[in-house]
């Protein structure tokens, strides 16, 4: 088998830079063991003597023997892993909601713990046999964040459409039992995991110990391209009874364990129409990237920094997003205006590229957005959503954000994911 782990990046005056490794070299074996990926490179270069293996670009084999203080970098950057793709077909898949000329990038079926443990991305661990679980816990990957969706067996494998899917609970019993721990989550699909059978997973998981740290619970996320699907979206009522049950249970983690323990996501009060709950029901608030607690923060954010926002030379301010977000930033844009001294309006982009029923601002098209904004003047602002954008400077329609500015010319566009933060940037300048 090929290698996955070469260099790509050598550390200068590092030992590795000292023993001439070249960019492009693989690495084969540390200590007589096989390097399948980064984290085996970690795991394993954390000896202070090592025997390293490795084959050149020239394909030439060497063995180097190493002494290294303890804390001394080898100076090895390893190119990216290839990553484990997904190998379910989740009745709810957002990914098969995708249109034709969606960002490449969105195409990729993850499932990949490397991932799960680097970047808090949610795996379902339905690809991980003995020995891939073995290995999470010899090389201690926690914590891992996974998708449990139904702990009942043939419920999970309803879902997932995986025959290993129900095995679920043994895994997370495995890794908890040996000191791992666990972030979970359920997306949320009315008349398939909702009611009793969610009753059900909090139930099992929670009696899996404090391995398991939380419970996220997340509706699920439909577009136009998927909704004849066998799933369909939750209503306003099924949105409130799931909000209840959460509740319901967080009484007896407060009591047991002194946290909530399990939440409910930020969209199922949007879709249940209820107000938000207050900062303590997010215990420390580390699940802002699952959707859990993120409007809050957002909140915070945007108190702490309105005092700081001066007067800017637009007459009118324009701020982009989505149908979710909107009554956030109409009820805070007038005391935007008497900060700015400009008068902000709110346009609410209704998503033509996935469907109206796909609400939030990360995933807006670069040409909903232009149409959403039509002629734009010289003397006005506009901000758009930043989580709209990726590192590409890509919307995910793959139109370029250069490409949009040029469209809404002469107009000043900006980009924040905090607001105030934006506007003092422009302050600034």
């Amino acid at each position: 088998m090929d290698p996955l782990v070469r260099i790509s990046e050598i550390e200068s005056g590092s030992v590795a830079d000292e023993l001439h490794l070249e960019i492009g070299t693989r690495i084969i074996r540390i200590n007589g063991q096989r390097v399948r990926d980064g984290i085996d490179l970690t795991f394993l270069l954390a000896d202070t003597t090592l025997e390293l293996e490795t084959v050149s670009p020239q394909g030439e084999t060497t063995l180097y023997d190493i002494e290294r203080e303890p804390g001394e970098s080898v100076g090895i950057v390893p190119a990216p892993d290839t990553i484990r793709e997904c190998g379910n077909k989740c009745v709810f898949c957002f990914i098969d909601g995708n249109p034709k000329d969606v960002r490449e990038s969105l195409w990729l079926r993850d499932d990949d713990f490397r991932l799960s443990f680097t970047y808090g991305s949610y795996v379902t661990l339905t690809n991980l046999g003995p020995r891939g679980m073995e290995r999470l816990v010899e090389q201690r990957i926690s914590p891992l964040y996974v998708s449990v969706h139904a702990t009942e067996p043939e419920v999970r494998t309803r879902l997932l459409v995986n025959d290993r899917s129900g095995l679920i609970m043994d895994q997370l019993r495995y890794l908890t039992e040996n000191g791992l721990s666990v972030h979970t989550q359920v997306v949320l699909c009315p008349e398939w995991n909702d009611g009793a059978h969610l009753d059900r997973t909090m139930d099992d998981l929670f009696s899996l110990g404090e391995g398991v740290l939380s419970l996220s619970v997340v509706p699920v996320g439909l577009t136009k391209y998927n909704l004849e699907r066998p799933v369909r979206l939750l209503t306003t009522d099924e949105a409130r009874y799931a909000i209840e049950q959460v509740d319901q249970f967080r009484v007896t983690a407060m009591r047991e364990r002194g946290v909530g323990w399990c939440y409910a996501a930020d969209e199922l009060y949007l879709i249940g129409q209820r107000d938000l709950p207050e900062d303590a029901y997010y215990d420390e608030g580390a699940l802002t990237e699952n959707g859990v607690g993120a409007l809050n923060q957002f909140g915070r954010e945007f108190e702490k920094g309105l005092d700081s926002v001066l007067e800017l030379p637009y007459p009118r301010i324009r701020i982009v997003t989505g149908r979710s977000m909107e009554p956030f930033f109409r009820e805070r844009a007038g005391r935007l205006s008497e900060a700015t001294g400009g008068k902000v309006d709110v346009v609410s982009v209704v998503n033509e590229f996935y469907g109206d029923s796909v609400t939030v601002a990360g995933l807006l098209a670069g040409k909903d957005i232009q149409a959403s904004l039509g002629d734009a003047a010289a003397d006005e602002l506009l901000l758009l959503p930043a989580e709209a954008v990726n590192a590409d400077g890509l919307f995910i329609d793959s139109m370029p954000l250069s490409d949009l500015t040029a469209a809404l010319a002469p107009a000043t566009v900006a980009t924040g994911h905090e607001i105030t933060e934006c506007l003092k940037s422009l302050c600034a300048r």
